[in-house]
């Protein structure tokens, strides 16, 4: 029995259709509002540039998205998606040092970002109480000043009425502008990382045997600023990609032709993805793709309107280097299907928003740790920094050596265990076995 009658969704990426699909539970209607055309397979769409880019889900994604929908993931392997054993079949470098490789059973899947998304589209369309609409643009919200709530959305096509509107459209959302033209004011940490990322996809020549399905070679800052990703994914294609922060990649080269991303390859810590795709056939055009700046809007600090809820990219647009934003969304949703359960469907909203900084916050000040070993990055910095970033550079270089460290770690990275969990003390004593060991040999 539906409790609800009419929610809409604003934009149609990952972060509104997993909204859509919780709330199609409680309500008669879900209206998904997307600006892009309607897709006609697991194609890359113009609403979402990043699309041509590696995106990974983590582990609690991986977990939660098959929660969402189950048997998705053996959907996935259905049509070519590839199953990894997370710590063996990556090869992973990182801080100057490989990680070591060993089973701890963990898998993962491989794909590309419009496989993935084709499948979740799959799933919505055979809700039958969610409908998407393209090629939609929300111009204004419709706004009941004296209740201070939303009522619905303005279309080209005229008025839209909901109950509940959220706003899955990610960071260039136009709900700040029309929170502050309404006098409010939207508390938000932004830090300035100047990060580009270059793509390609590559048929690899298959003479050799690989002992690996992804490769990353990672940065050792502050000196290296380039980093680069070969992945197998769907097709028995890879794909490569390399970012660099703070303009560290002179772009009008990577995109001149295909020789220039070769090049560009050349610059990362280890020659290996090089290597691989110096003699490989390129089978895509380079993609280039601009992050300026990350930002955590802080939509829990102040009162909304009723009926208007936000989700995703919307509240925080993170550093895209550790893979986490996906995952994030699915949290979000999972968070967002809880409270639904629990029946307090008033408050919901500012619920949530509380709810969704509780899973951001320890992943945004985890991420600023990394981004802050540049002296270019700029914005404000966490308290304690400089102890969490050598205590995090321990942990790093122990996950070339230590298993249980490196377990423990990937745990933390794949959003599976809390960040204190690396505060064990175990870990704690082979993090100072190491620093006293090294401070003799100086």
């Amino acid at each position: 029995m539906f409790l609800m009658d009419k929610a809409i969704i604003i934009g149609g990426g990952i972060s509104g259709k997993l909204a859509a699909r919780v709330l199609s539970d409680v309500y008669k209607e879900v209206i998904i509002l997307e600006r892009d055309n309607e897709p006609e397979g697991p194609f890359s769409r113009k609403a979402t540039p990043q699309g041509e880019h590696l995106h990974a889900l983590l582990h609690a994604g991986e977990y939660g998205l098959e929660n969402l929908f189950p048997g998705i993931t053996g959907e996935f392997y259905k049509s070519g998606a590839v199953k990894i054993n997370s710590t063996i079949d990556l090869a992973w470098f990182h801080h100057g040092a490989w990680k070591i490789r060993y089973d701890g059973g963990y898998n993962t899947t491989l794909q590309t970002r419009p496989h993935l998304e084709w499948h979740i589209e799959q799933y919505i369309k055979s809700i039958p109480n969610v409908v998407s609409h393209y090629n939609q643009v929300v111009q204004d919200f419709l706004y009941n000043e004296e209740d201070n709530r939303i009522t619905g959305v303005l279309l080209k096509n005229g008025p839209l009425l909901a109950d509940l509107i959220v706003d899955a459209s990610g960071v260039s959302s136009f709900t700040s502008n029309w929170l502050h033209k309404q006098g409010t004011s939207i508390p938000e940490e932004k830090v300035d990382i100047n990060l580009s990322y270059s793509s390609k996809q590559f048929q690899l020549t298959e003479d050799q045997e690989k002992d690996w399905k992804i490769k990353m070679v990672y940065p050792n800052p502050p000196q290296e600023k380039i980093g680069g990703t070969i992945s197998k994914i769907e097709g028995n294609r890879y794909i490569v990609t390399i970012m660099g922060y703070h303009n560290a990649i002179n772009e009008k080269e990577v995109l001149k032709d295909d020789s220039g991303f070769i090049e560009l390859s050349k610059k990362l810590p280890k020659m290996d993805i090089y290597h691989e795709i110096k003699n490989a056939t390129p089978l895509t055009k380079t993609s280039l793709y601009r992050i300026p700046h990350i930002v955590w809007r802080r939509f829990d600090k102040i009162e909304l309107p009723d009926g208007l809820l936000l989700i995703g990219d919307t509240l925080c647009r993170i550093d895209p280097v550790f893979g986490q934003g996906m995952s994030i969304a699915i949290l979000e949703a999972l968070a967002l299907q809880k409270l639904i359960n629990k029946g307090a469907r008033q408050k919901m909203p500012a619920d949530f928003h509380k709810k969704a900084a509780k899973i951001i916050s320890p992943i945004w000040y985890m991420v600023l740790t990394e981004d802050f070993r540049y002296p270019d990055t700029r914005g404000k910095k966490p308290f304690g920094l400089s102890i969490q970033q050598w205590y995090a550079k321990n942990i790093f270089l122990l996950s070339a050596q230590n298993q249980e460290v490196y377990n423990a770690f990937v745990k933390v990275m794949n959003l599976v265990n809390p960040i204190n969990s690396l505060m064990r003390p175990g870990i704690i004593k082979s993090v100072l076995n190491r620093t006293f060991t090294n401070s003799r040999k100086l």
